[in-house]
């Protein structure tokens, strides 16, 4: 008895379509993606703060190693939860730059790569900063360390956490990078304000500045100001709007076009 084969039924172009819209509809929508965004920058620069800004005047005191060690001992419990936040600041980081790659790439593609980029190794430069705070509680606690005397062992400290602070103002100078092309990329985008774009930009060169620390730290009070009017509309406006989806549609199809 022989076998038929049966030939392979072509998927017509009504079909085609249909299957792409269904997996456009398992998707984030945009506006739902501006929002998780926001959340996450939020909750990153919520966390950055405690896990580094805090944690560096509450433990780092310069040129005294003996003091260092000893409130790190002294709060041995909050050093750790420091170390924690900052750890969840990494991936909160990540995890927008991931988000706002994929709300920005209908406005041009290449720049929202290279934004990616820069928002990855400033994560990257956040994680480094994290090792040096844990390090500087291990040469304290003794243990792997046991041949430094107490003494060496309080300067290593001190040296890590100088380590610690240097890495986070790299970071800063990344985060910049990162906040130059995203607010260029919202002024080119048609579904936000164009304004927060602008100060975005202006907020990325603020923090680049940290290339020659002592000009940032003499115009620190600028910076700050920059950023406040950048950075706190970006984010509510991602939290309360998030993106007008119409617009964005039409962007995305206009760059697919």
């Amino acid at each position: 008895m022989s076998m038929k084969r049966i030939a392979p039924v072509p998927m017509r172009s009504n079909d085609v379509k249909t299957a792409i819209r269904a997996t456009e509809l398992k998707e984030m929508s945009p506006r739902t993606k501006a929002r998780v965004a926001g959340v996450l920058y939020a909750l990153e620069g919520t966390t950055a703060v405690f896990g580094q800004v805090y944690f560096r005047g509450k433990f780092l005191v310069p040129g005294n190693s003996s003091a260092t060690a000893s409130a790190i001992l002294a709060n041995e419990t909050l050093f750790r939860l420091c170390c924690a936040a900052a750890l969840l600041a990494v991936a909160f980081h990540l995890a927008y730059t991931v988000l706002f790659y994929g709300l920005f790439r209908p406005v041009n593609r290449t720049i929202a790569l290279l934004a990616a980029v820069f928002g990855v190794v400033a994560g990257t430069l956040q994680a480094s900063a994290v090792l040096f705070q844990l390090a500087a509680l291990l040469v304290v606690g003794g243990g792997a360390l046991a041949g430094f005397t107490g003494q060496q062992a309080q300067g290593l400290a001190l040296l890590f956490l100088n380590l610690n602070a240097q890495a986070f103002n790299v970071y800063l100078i990344f985060f910049g990078f990162w906040l130059i092309p995203t607010g260029y990329l919202i002024a080119r985008s048609t579904f936000m304000p164009r304004i927060i774009g602008v100060f975005l930009m202006l907020d990325g060169v603020g923090w680049a500045t940290y290339l020659y620390p002592p000009l940032a730290t003499s115009i620190y009070p600028v910076i700050a100001i920059v950023a406040a009017c950048g950075e706190i509309p970006l984010l509510l406006w991602l939290l309360v709007f998030g993106v007008n989806a119409q617009r964005w549609n039409e962007q995305a199809r206009t760059g697919r076009s």
